[in-house]
């Protein structure tokens, strides 16, 4: 079928922005459905919090994982078909979570998870490229990636709701249910295009040393973040004593700040990337290390939060674009790889902050989620090297088709 028939039997570009939105709201809802629980989930299956957070890292390094291995499928099945399957995969782990007897069968469960995540995640992102044209596709991305921060708020207080009974219902009111709506959703753009050129594989993109700065840069942040947003929940119900529900409400300050940094960047996307990129991760730094070693009062520390995923919003949304606006040849592979740094993300996340949390508390926490942030502002504060073409052009307006 060819791309332009595809685009018109799909409702157009607003209905391909609203599906990639379910998609990553999708994988948020089974990322993020831990986080307002993990204390009861601790509690509940006889083991410390910081123990359980780490059932986050098994779905993070499976995800990761899943994302490099969907370049090389990306050659063989499309992009529609991927996501469905991401779909079904979220919903059975989700299923597998909610009926899990004990520890070692809720681990087991986050394998699906994990692999859904990955690929909702990846080829969600992809498609905002892929499926419309180049003049609409910083406004598709942008209402792509706004999935994500929407699941954290339809999502925080519905967990922390459902958690007033079990933290098992969680897992189905939200992200089976997320997981449902986005099967389909996307079951009937499965024929929908593949990329239009055949990927390259992934070492050619890391060959480009503005890719591969960038790469480095976003394993440093997406751990750091990954690892404050797992036990994000956590600080507040041990250093206030607050509820599920209440926790759960205070996390939706932050996905409504970050929604709003996404917005506010938009406008941002035909200026130079490396310096905003650079602002945004010493901003991370101070806020994150403020949210984890200032703890004066709820109102405070959902500030720092919430400033904190405002940062996060807007780089997250100009370093997407960063990435999508490589060569074609080269975007499948940058996209996976940078999909990859943040599932595994929360993998290395989880580990470095569950790790402080042990040693120093969640001053130690904060301190050293503010120390990854500012090595990612180092890799990418260096001068452009020569030849450092995509670094330099990946952003430029004509490339994201955004008018000035």
């Amino acid at each position: 079928m060819a791309d332009g028939t595809a685009r018109r039997e799909d409702g157009g570009d607003r209905g391909v922005a609203a599906v990639l939105f379910l998609c990553l709201f999708a994988a948020q809802a089974g990322a993020i459905t831990l986080s307002p629980v993990l204390v009861q989930v601790a509690g509940d299956l006889g083991v410390s919090t910081a123990a359980a957070g780490q059932l986050r890292t098994i779905a993070g390094l499976v995800a990761g994982a899943t994302a490099l291995g969907l370049n090389r499928l990306g050659r063989r099945v499309g992009l529609g078909r991927q996501l469905l399957g991401g779909s079904i995969l979220l919903a059975v782990g989700s299923l597998g979570s909610a009926a899990a007897p004990g520890v070692g069968l809720l681990a087991v469960s986050q394998v699906p998870v994990g692999a859904g995540i990955g690929i909702l995640t990846t080829a969600g992102t992809l498609a905002a490229a892929e499926w419309v044209p180049v003049e609409r596709r910083a406004a598709t991305l942008s209402w792509t990636l706004i999935g994500q921060p929407a699941a954290w708020i339809v999502g925080m207080p519905l967990v922390g709701g459902a958690a007033a009974w079990s933290w098992r219902i969680a897992w189905i009111v939200f992200p089976l249910a997320a997981a449902v709506l986005a099967a389909a959703a996307v079951a009937g753009r499965r024929g929908a295009p593949s990329p239009r050129r055949a990927p390259a594989r992934m070492r050619a993109a890391l060959a480009d040393p503005g890719l591969r700065r960038w790469l480095v840069a976003e394993a440093l942040t997406n751990t750091a973040w990954a690892g404050t947003l797992v036990y994000s929940g956590a600080l507040f119900v041990q250093s206030y004593h607050v509820t599920s529900e209440e926790t759960g409400v205070m996390l939706v300050f932050g996905a409504g700040a970050y929604v709003c940094g996404n917005l506010a960047l938009r406008r941002f996307a035909d200026r130079e990337a490396r310096p905003q990129l650079v602002a945004f991760a010493f901003m991370l730094a101070a806020t994150t290390g403020l949210f984890g070693a200032f703890r004066p009062s709820v109102a405070a520390s959902t500030a720092f939060f919430a400033a904190a995923a405002f940062a996060a919003g807007g780089r997250t949304f100009l370093s997407s674009a960063f990435g999508l606006a490589a060569p074609a040849e080269l975007r499948p592979g940058a996209t996976a790889m940078r999909a990859a740094t943040m599932q595994f993300g929360y993998f290395t996340g989880s580990l470095a902050a569950g790790a402080a949390l042990s040693v120093g508390g969640y001053a130690a926490l904060g301190a050293t989620m503010g120390a990854l942030f500012l090595a990612a502002a180092l890799v990418l504060g260096r001068s452009p090297a020569h030849g450092d073409e995509v670094a330099a052009t990946a952003l430029h307006p004509v490339a994201l088709g955004v008018s000035k």
